[in-house]
């Protein structure tokens, strides 16, 4: 059965990253690095990526006469997807399991500006239709 994990982050959230101390950031890409390379051993990782900026996105319509029409930055979303990784996995509890471990990225406690411990972001796990036996 194959899931999509998304993670998501808050809406400065890119940018309280990027004001992680040097180390932290270096352990975080190590610690992704490891994971995907885990669950690619594993033969449960189908794909993952990392997202750019939400600054750099934009929702795209078809017009009338089917040229794209955007819109966006949009600055009052509360949160932005930050990366993805699908899985195809035994069960959906293997999943959860999965999303656990992706959340706990650097691996490390993060601990903002102002002192306070910064909380593991959550990620959403959703099964990916057709991949299930169950599905009509």
């Amino acid at each position: 059965m194959k899931y999509i994990l998304m993670m998501s982050t808050p809406h400065d959230g890119y940018a309280q990253y990027l004001r992680w101390p040097k180390e932290l950031l270096q352990a975080n890409v190590a610690f992704m690095q490891r994971f995907a390379r885990k669950l690619r051993d594993a033969g449960e990782l189908v794909g993952t990526e990392g997202l750019a900026s939400p600054q750099e996105a934009k929702k795209v319509r078809a017009g009338k006469d089917g040229r794209p029409i955007t819109d966006g930055v949009f600055p009052e979303s509360k949160e932005f997807l930050a990366g993805y990784w699908i899985v195809d996995v035994e069960s959906p509890e293997r999943a959860y399991e999965i999303a656990a471990e992706a959340s706990g990225a650097p691996g490390q406690p993060v601990v903002s500006a102002s002192g306070e411990r910064v909380e593991h972001l959550w990620i959403e796990v959703r099964a990916l239709i057709g991949s299930h036996k169950d599905v009509r």
